[in-house]
Order: structure tokens, then sequence, then C-alpha cells
């Protein structure tokens, strides 16, 4: 297991609570969002501010972690390729284990149980996965930046909200090749007119 460092401010001390069952401890704090906090599309931006609000709750198996964390994240609309701000507002709740309690825990847990475990080292608890685990499937899979948003013509890119009625002459791919024939029928056309007067 990966060793947590202390010095990370997404790092909480265990031992401002400490062990008997119903103590309390409130944290809130700033933290700069870390690397890769989000998908290709959309991600709270490194070094963004993020707001978390924390209760750390001692019961018999360990301390009980409940919160919200705020952020904006930023990207691109999917339709019509705008930047956008979406407000990250999420709760997560995740019981943390005490070592000698992990220990009974694996014993009477499956495997995948005990994989899923998140567990307090060295005093610490490292609330970096969790809240990851709680933002990351919150942000939308394709972002707008409105539900209507028209977005973009598929055939040209052009932007819609600045012309709604913009379209293309559609012409059925079976009469593609005589469409191709019509400058020749007209000039043929303007010939005979000029013969005519």
């Amino acid at each position: 297991m990966e060793r947590v460092d202390p010095a990370s401010p997404f790092v909480l001390d265990a031992k401002d609570v400490g062990r008997r069952p119903g103590s309390m401890s409130e944290v809130r704090r700033t933290v700069e969002a870390p690397q890769d906090f989000g998908t290709d599309v959309l991600a709270v931006a490194p070094g963004q501010p993020m707001e978390l609000e924390v209760r750390l709750e001692s019961v018999h198996e360990g301390i009980l972690v409940t919160g919200t964390v705020d952020a904006t994240a930023t990207g691109a609309c999917v339709r019509c390729l705008d930047d956008l701000d979406l407000p990250v507002d999420v709760r997560f709740q995740e019981l943390f284990v005490w070592p000698d309690r992990a220990r009974h825990h694996r014993e009477v847990a499956t495997e995948q149980d005990a994989d899923e475990e998140l567990r307090i080292e060295d005093d610490t608890i490292d609330l970096d996965p969790v809240i990851r685990d709680a933002v990351l499937p919150a942000l939308p899979f394709q972002p707008v930046c409105r539900e209507d948003c028209p977005g973009l013509c598929p055939e040209c890119g052009f932007r819609l909200e600045d012309d709604p009625d913009h379209e293309h002459e559609q012409i059925d791919p079976r009469w593609a090749a005589l469409d191709a024939l019509r400058p020749l029928a007209e000039g043929a056309g303007g010939d005979d007119e000029e013969k005519r007067t």
C-alpha cells in the first residue's frame, strides 16, 4: 500500500478525534485541486480552489468521515464547443477503520470487501481517494452550456445559436448526378435564349 503523505492538504489527523466513540471534530479548509481531477471533457483545473467541510466522528470500528466539496469544473460544451464553468457541490461519507479493526475485518470479510476498505494509516486519514470517488462520477459525461443548446451545423460547423434558421439545401443522393448537369443545362438554355433574340 502507498504511504500517505502527511503534508498533503487532503490528509487529516485522526488524533484530533481520538478513539472514544462519540467524539467529533470538524474541519474546514481550502485545498488546491490535484492533477487529473476530472475527465478529458470536464475537470477541476490543477491548482483551482476546492472548499472542504468535513466532520469526523469516532465510532467503534474507526472514524466516520462526512463532508462536502465545493469547486468549479471547467471544460467545453459538447454541442457548441463554448467554454463552460460548472459548479461542483458533492457530499461524501466513508468509514475509515483503525488498523486493529482492519485486521479483524479481513478475517471475516470477503477479499473484495478488504480491498475496498479505507484504513487509518499512521493516525492519518487520506481524503484524496474519497473525494475523487465522490466528485468524478458526479461530473456529466457530456456537459452542455444549457439544455437547449442547438450546437454546430453538422455540414459546415456554423454556430447555430447565431442563426437558428441556418440550413443547407439537401439533395437526394439519387439525384446528385442530375444536379451536377444543372449548370450545363442552364448554360445551354441561355444560348437558346440568345438565338431567339
